[in-house]
């Protein structure tokens, strides 16, 4: 599969999977993403915009062939329910499995059309690949809600990572037992530096935060920042991305960062903003030398890379 174009899935079909998240369950992987396989909507307030589909569900074996499970949560299941606008907009699904219940619980950014509606949306499964049901529409700790993430923390706690205050600042929130309302607990991080599409990573005594800047549907540049505790203390470092055109994060923004083969590895979407459908995808290596945090450029994606030592 060849990185920074479009992907098609086992039946030869675009794999509607944007904005999305990678998810092991058992001996298999699950891929969530925006469905936008519609023609553009055009002047839409803040750029085109597909119609909301819902968010697709792929799975796989080795992270290479992918099958199309349907979707994980249709349009139909969250259009007319209490909090949601008619012109609903559906982002940046993430899935995380509750390791008590067994349940696997979607967060998601749920919007209207002109972006001032700023809710999460939560949803619940018994499957992996749904059907999802809406449970929840949510201000969480009464803050706005825009790029967002899920992270399980190796020490500790479910998270959510997301952009408010307009994009000006990054809340890690910390995620109550049943993973579908916040405890109160969070805090702020990068504050008045306008960072979106964060991607949270725990290593070897670390955390790492990888986020684009706001310029909509345009590449820029990626940074990531770390800190030696998740809600204190973080810094901006600088741009890991090495290879041709890294300086605008290879053409891409990030997805999701997610480990495999005890390596991590970071999804990208190469949005095309006059054709959504047709947008493309990248998984690249991450590397970590020193607390130095590193995304090299590959042609190619065709699985899972050696792991480094130890």
């Amino acid at each position: 599969m060849r990185n920074a174009t479009l992907w098609l899935d086992e039946e030869g079909q675009a794999i509607q999977a944007h904005g999305g998240c990678l998810l092991q369950y058992r001996d298999q992987w699950y891929w969530y993403g925006e469905d936008k396989d519609a023609d553009n909507l055009i002047g839409c307030g803040q750029g085109d915009q597909t119609p909301f589909r819902g968010f697709s569900c792929y799975r796989s074996p080795d992270l290479v062939h992918w099958h199309r499970m349907g979707f994980a949560l249709a349009a139909e299941d969250v259009q007319e329910k209490e909090g949601v606008p008619p012109d609903v907009v559906g982002e940046r699904p993430k899935v995380v499995r509750d390791p008590v219940t067994g349940r696997f619980v979607m967060w998601f950014h749920l919007d209207n059309r002109a972006y001032t509606l700023a809710r999460a949306g939560v949803a619940v499964s018994d499957c992996p690949e749904g059907p999802f049901r809406l449970a929840a529409v949510r201000h969480p700790n009464r803050k706005d809600v825009r790029d967002m993430t899920l992270f399980q923390d190796p020490e500790g706690g479910t998270w959510l990572i997301h952009s408010g205050d307009w994009n000006k600042t990054l809340y890690i929130a910390r995620l109550d037992d049943r993973l579908t309302d916040v405890t109160g607990l969070y805090a702020k991080a990068f504050v008045d530096q306008e960072r979106e599409a964060p991607a949270a990573l725990y290593w070897k005594g670390t955390y790492y935060l990888l986020t684009s800047g706001c310029t909509g549907w345009e590449p820029n540049t990626l940074l990531y920042g770390q800190s030696r505790e998740l809600l204190c203390g973080w810094k901006l470092v600088a741009d890991p991305c090495e290879g041709p055109g890294c300086r605008r994060t290879f053409g891409g923004q990030g997805a999701h960062l997610f480990v495999a083969g005890n390596r991590p590895y970071l999804l990208l979407d190469h949005w095309n903003p006059g054709r959504l459908r047709l947008s493309g995808y990248s998984i690249l290596p991450v590397l970590v030398n020193n607390g130095v945090l590193t995304v090299p450029w590959r042609d190619e994606w065709s699985g899972l890379e050696p792991s480094p030592l130890p």
